[in-house]
């Protein structure tokens, strides 16, 4: 098991009308004067804007709404969320939605703290964080596990670049999770979230020759949770049990502690990075249109880890290892097709040219600056192979 510390700050308030309890938490950081952030408009369709306000104003809490965060969010949104709370004199950000809100949040909680350098220069890395303001979210979406989760996503549209910073600024003071404001979303935008919390797990899982047995079991035991659960919602997505499961799912998939003992490998996040990036997809398909293609690339690498996987999480009993990962991986690609994900590029619509390919190689390598993968390093034109191989 390698070295780790751990830390997850994020207090988090999970139940029904959790929302409610909002203007105390805000009340108790001290805080005078909210940001609240959010998409398109449902949250205010649905009354939980209101009841988020409601709370607000129960405790003097000032407050000042910016919407239109887009699901791959910009830069360019950011910052104007950066404007207005400079204006305002904001002393907390809190996103209302899913991790797209959130990571704006993060991003204009940067911004603001910062506010004479440019957000790009921080999301580059060529500035540190080193200040921030704190950060609090309202989840809609069990998906990204950006409620609790050191990281961050944004995609700069003029570079046609989407990347992520990892601060322990970008940790939320607090979650509040009632999962009865997942019941009226869309199945597509519900099961694409679902496969982000898989895949927020795998991609810590298959990094071999590490012995980590209580963080295997903790992974192997999320996952087959998160598949149970997500069966039970294809038949009735207001089964408060089973979204609360998912939930908790989430935020548990990306808080670090699937990682602990191993590190992890995002080189799946990558590929899909590059497909948002390029055509603008939804997130969690992008990555389960390119994961069987990885998978089947490079599991003779980690026969073991893709054999314990099948066994553990799919109850595959097949003896050999090479055969019963074989099995592990058609019963994932199996099973994200059953919850209407894609499973292949032209799955989302798409059919990239050679050249584009090509392009997408280089987006996913960093123009060839980074090799990606623990289980065997793969260069851009490996990376080619793969976008090929899932086209």
């Amino acid at each position: 098991m390698e070295s780790f510390e751990y830390q997850a700050p994020t207090k988090v308030i999970f139940g029904k009308n959790a929302e409610e309890k909002i203007g105390a938490e805000v009340k108790n950081l001290g805080m005078k004067k909210a940001l609240l952030v959010y998409g398109g408009g449902s949250v205010i369709k649905s009354g939980l804007m209101e009841r988020v306000e409601k709370s607000l104003e129960g405790y003097e809490i000032e407050y000042v709404e910016f919407g239109g965060v887009k699901p791959n969010p910009t830069v360019a949104h950011a910052k104007e969320g950066i404007k207005l709370a400079v204006k305002e004199n904001i002393d907390i950000v809190i996103g209302v939605g899913g991790g797209s809100t959130i990571d704006t949040a993060k991003a204009i909680a940067h911004g603001t703290a910062n506010k004479d350098v440019d957000l790009w220069d921080i999301w580059s890395k060529k500035v540190p964080v080193t200040k921030s303001l704190p950060v609090g979210a309202v989840l809609t979406i069990p998906a990204a596990g950006s409620e609790m989760s050191d990281s961050a996503v944004l995609t700069n549209e003029e570079l046609g670049k989407k990347s992520g910073i990892n601060t322990p600024f970008n940790r939320c003071k607090f979650a509040i999770m009632n999962p009865e404001l997942a019941f009226t979303l869309p199945k597509y935008q519900l099961f694409a979230g679902i496969t982000d919390i898989m895949m927020h797990t795998m991609e810590r899982y298959f990094i071999p020759g590490i012995s980590c047995q209580l963080t295997d079991e903790l992974a192997e035991g999320l996952l087959r949770t998160v598949i149970s659960n997500a069966k039970i919602l294809m038949e009735n997505q207001e089964n408060y049990d089973a979204m609360a499961e998912i939930m908790w799912a989430g935020s548990l998939s990306h808080n670090n502690l699937m990682e602990l003992g191993r590190g992890k490998d995002f080189s799946v996040h990558k590929f899909g990075h590059a497909l948002s990036a390029k055509y603008d997809v939804t997130h969690g398909a992008s990555l389960s249109a390119v994961w069987g293609a990885w998978a089947n690339e490079l599991y003779m690498g980690a026969a073991d880890r893709f054999a314990r996987f099948a066994r553990k999480v799919w109850g595959i009993e097949e003896s050999d290892e090479v055969r019963a990962a074989q099995e592990g991986i058609k019963k994932t690609v199996e099973f994200f097709s059953l919850i209407g994900m894609p499973t292949s590029i032209s799955g989302l619509g798409l059919n990239p040219s050679k050249e584009e390919i090509g392009e997408l190689a280089l987006l996913a390598t960093a123009n060839g600056t980074m090799k990606l993968s623990r289980i065997r390093p793969l260069d851009t034109d490996d990376a080619k192979k793969i976008f090929e191989m899932a086209r």
